[in-house]
Order: C-alpha cells, then sequence, then structure tokens
C-alpha cells in the first residue's frame, strides 16, 4: 500500500501499511483536530485575561450550550467520513460525492432550526446549566452573537468528514486551520485591542465558521463542477442509503445524547459550587479536549483505514488499522502523562491569572495525569467502529459508561467534591474503552 503523493490517500493490497505511512496520514489529522480545542482553549485564555470569573464562567457555559447543540449534531462528520471512505474503498466515484450532498441537507436543515428556537433554546439551558445571574448574562451575550454561524460549522462538519473519508487531509487541514487562525487572531483584536469582552469572543467566532465555509465550499465544488451536474433529485433521496445513513446518524446521534449528558452533569456539578470551580473545571477540560483531539487525529486515520478495508474488503488493512491505532495511541499517553506531569501548572497559568481559580485547577490537575491512560483505547475505537459505520455498537457502550458515571457522581461528589467530579468522569472514560472493546470480535465477524 502506498500513499499517492497528491492530497488524498492510495491504498492498495501490495505491502503492510507502514508506520510511517500511517503518521503521513495521522498527523494532518492530529492537527486539523487539535485546532478545535485550542480555538476553545484561546477563547478561554483571552477572557481569563479580564479580571472577572462571571466573564470566565459565562463564555464556559456559552461553550458548553453549542457544544451540545453541535455535538448532537456531531455524526454529520463521523457518518460523512465512514460512508465516503468505503465508497473510495469500493471505487464508486458517484457514491463518493453523494455522500457529500446528502448529509448537507440535514446540516442546513438543523442549523436553520437552531436560528429560530435560539430563544427557548438559551432560555431552557440557563436553567439547565445553573450559575450567577452576572454569569448567565455573560452566557446569553455569547449565545445571542454565535447562534448565527450554527449552519455554517454544520455545513463544515460533512465537508471536513467527506474531506477525511476521501483522504484528502491536506484540504481539510487548510479548512480547518484558516477558520481557527482567523478566529484567533479576531479573539486577540476583538477583546484585547478593542475591549469588546465576552461579545467580542463570539463575533470572532462567528466570522471565523462563515469564512472557512465559504473557503471549503468553493475548494470542493470547483473540484467537482462535471459530476454535480449529473446529481438529481432522485439521487439525492434514493432510500436504501438514505434509510441507512438515516439509521447510522440515529445511533450516532444516541451516543452523543449520552456524552452531553454526562458534560452537562459534570458542568453543572461544578456550576453549583461557585464561580472559581466552574471555571477550574472550564481550564481542564480545554485540556483534556486538547488531549482527545490527540487520539482523535489516529483514529481518524484509523477510521479512514478501516473505511477503506471494508469497502475493498481487504482483511489485512482492516487488522493493520487495529495494530497502529493501539500502539500510537498508547504511545502518546505515555507522553501526555510527562507533559502534564512536567508543565501541567504552567499550562494552567497559561488560561487565566486569577490565583484561587489557579489554585483549584493545579488541585485537580491529578486527574489529567490518568485520563490518557483510561481513555484513549476508547477514542481509537470509536474511531474504528466510526469507519465500518457500526455506529449501534458504539451507542452502546457509551450508554453503559453513562450509567458507570452516574452512579460515581451520586456516590463521590458529597463525599470528595470537586474531586468527585473528576473521579466520575475518569471512570466514565474507562467505562468508554472497555465496554467498546468488548464489540471488537463480532464487529470483525460481521464485516468479514
Amino acid at each position: 500500500m502506498k500513499l499517492a503523493t497528491s492530497s488524498s490517500l492510495e491504498l492498495k493490497e501490495t505491502k503492510t501499511f507502514t508506520h510511517r505511512e500511517y503518521l503521513t496520514l495521522a498527523i494532518p489529522l492530529i492537527i486539523s483536530g487539535i485546532s478545535t480545542p485550542i480555538l476553545g482553549a484561546v477563547d478561554t485564555a483571552v477572557i481569563g485575561q479580564i479580571p472577572d470569573a462571571a466573564a470566565l464562567g459565562g463564555v464556559a457555559i456559552g461553550a458548553v450550550i453549542f457544544n451540545t447543540m453541535y455535538w448532537l449534531l456531531g455524526f454529520l462528520r463521523v457518518s460523512t467520513s465512514g460512508f465516503t471512505a468505503q465508497a473510495e474503498g469500493a471505487n464508486n466515484q458517484m457514491e463518493m460525492l453523494l455522500s457529500f450532498l446528502r448529509p448537507m441537507m440535514i446540516a442546513v436543515l438543523f442549523g436553520l432550526l437552531f436560528i429560530i428556537l435560539q430563544k427557548p433554546i438559551i432560555h431552557v439551558a440557563l436553567q439547565v446549566f445553573g450559575g450567577s445571574e452576572a454569569v448567565s448574562s455573560f452566557a446569553a451575550d455569547y449565545f445571542s452573537i454565535r447562534i448565527w454561524g450554527a449552519p455554517f460549522i454544520l455545513l463544515s462538519y460533512v465537508m471536513i468528514g467527506w474531506l477525511i473519508g476521501m483522504g484528502k487531509v491536506r484540504l481539510a487541514l487548510a479548512t480547518q486551520i484558516t477558520m481557527n487562525l482567523l478566529n484567533i487572531i479576531l479573539d486577540i483584536v476583538f477583546v484585547l485591542g478593542l475591549g469588546m469582552g465576552v461579545t467580542g469572543v463570539a463575533y470572532a467566532t462567528v466570522i471565523s465558521e462563515i469564512s472557512a465555509v465559504l473557503f471549503g465550499a468553493w475548494v470542493i465544488f470547483q473540484a467537482n463542477r462535471d459530476k454535480i451536474s449529473q446529481v438529481n433529485q432522485q439521487m439525492l433521496l434514493e432510500s436504501k442509503p438514505l434509510l441507512k445513513m438515516l439509521r447510522v446518524n440515529r445511533d450516532f446521534f444516541l451516543r452523543t445524547v449520552c456524552l452531553l449528558v454526562m458534560t452537562g452533569v459534570f458542568t453543572a456539578k461544578g456550576a453549583s459550587m461557585g464561580e472559581v470551580t466552574l471555571a477550574a473545571n472550564a481550564i481542564l477540560l480545554q485540556i483534556h479536549y486538547i488531549m482527545a483531539y490527540l487520539f482523535g487525529g489516529f483514529a481518524n486515520a484509523s477510521s479512514i483505514l478501516v473505511g477503506r478495508a471494508i469497502g475493498g474488503k481487504n482483511l489485512s488493512l482492516y487488522k493493520r488499522a487495529f495494530s497502529l491505532s493501539g500502539q500510537w495511541g498508547f504511545g502518546s499517553a505515555i507522553c501526555l502523562f510527562f507533559v502534564i506531569l512536567l508543565l501541567g501548572e504552567s499550562i494552567v497559568a497559561l488560561f487565566t491569572t486569577l490565583l484561587d481559580v489557579r489554585l483549584l485547577a493545579n488541585d485537580l490537575l491529578i486527574w489529567l495525569f490518568i485520563f490518557p491512560f483510561v481513555g484513549f483505547w476508547g477514542l481509537q475505537l470509536e474511531g474504528i467502529f466510526s469507519g465500518a459505520t457500526e455506529a449501534k455498537s458504539v451507542r452502546d457502550s457509551i450508554a453503559l459508561a453513562l450509567i458507570i458515571f452516574s452512579a460515581a457522581i451520586w456516590f463521590f461528589v458529597p463525599i470528595y467534591e470537586q474531586h468527585g467530579i473528576w473521579l466520575a468522569f475518569v471512570l466514565f472514560s474507562f467505562g468508554r474503552s472497555f465496554f467498546l472493546s468488548l464489540y471488537v470480535p463480532r464487529l470483525t465477524k460481521t464485516k468479514f
């Protein structure tokens, strides 16, 4: 198997897929993925320079609200990538394109729906997540601006998923980096330069989301203009592939609901303990997201290999994807452990100048030492199952992990308070890895 010299990936059965080839595929995906939590981290860090814990808490809650909304539609990227990779493996050119166009309809529909329902969404969200009056006010200001980017960020999920499934990792990276670099620059200009505060962060995000989608859409449609002209309504709405896409997306949606219930309970428990706890947890969650997206880069690489392997009926490539995913995931876990051990407090200091927030975050940092080891395999396996478009197993394993988390929250938080929240989170991450691993033999038997 040899990597093509172009930005797309070409897989053949002539030899074993090497570590070097895997990294050639994974590294751009890591950079692309990790830029997303870095964007959130910069938002948090910029607001953290304002001496007001309520502003930091407001952005934290606002970000969780959007994460809740967008993660519910995260299946747009995941399923698009899996279906596209399988179509590529089967060398079905038209199905590759339809794997892009069908989820675009869902993205536009839900984006517009979010805008129409923005007032009830923010009202219910603030009731659920709680926080002081000042925190809620900042969160509402942030939400009322960012909501206008909803159709664009959902379209970007489809574009990134399609490009990843096609193996066009450089173009996926360019689209993601365009959005995030522009966001970072505008954050600094609007907040630190013009003193716009929370609204500046929100405007920066909306502008960057719209700009990136326009850029990505122009590139994709220019390259596929001839094939797009051949697509008709009957192809888009063909029942068998459309129903299969909807079933897979339904299961990924329910999986995401479980993840968001966990995140919502986690955030709400922190908010109930005060603004300092909420802010400290927000900082540590941003660091955790950077770790998770690092693992996600390897998971996405494995997703492409598994999708191509299933589409092309290549068992050896399928097994190789498991091997490479496990080796690089575990190696990354070791590296992240030492980074947090040696630099954790310095990293926390980059996020805020508030001493009480920093002290609490440093006290809770021990849980980020543990997370890479208990969480990496679940994240890697989700990439593999996504490439196989086998969402039911992912859904069921996350539901079981959520039961573990709920029991841990109920039992440990009254005893250990802030540490109890993070203990429950680590147990959830372990459950996510353990339960999904039990479904691997069935996946192999079903697909091969």
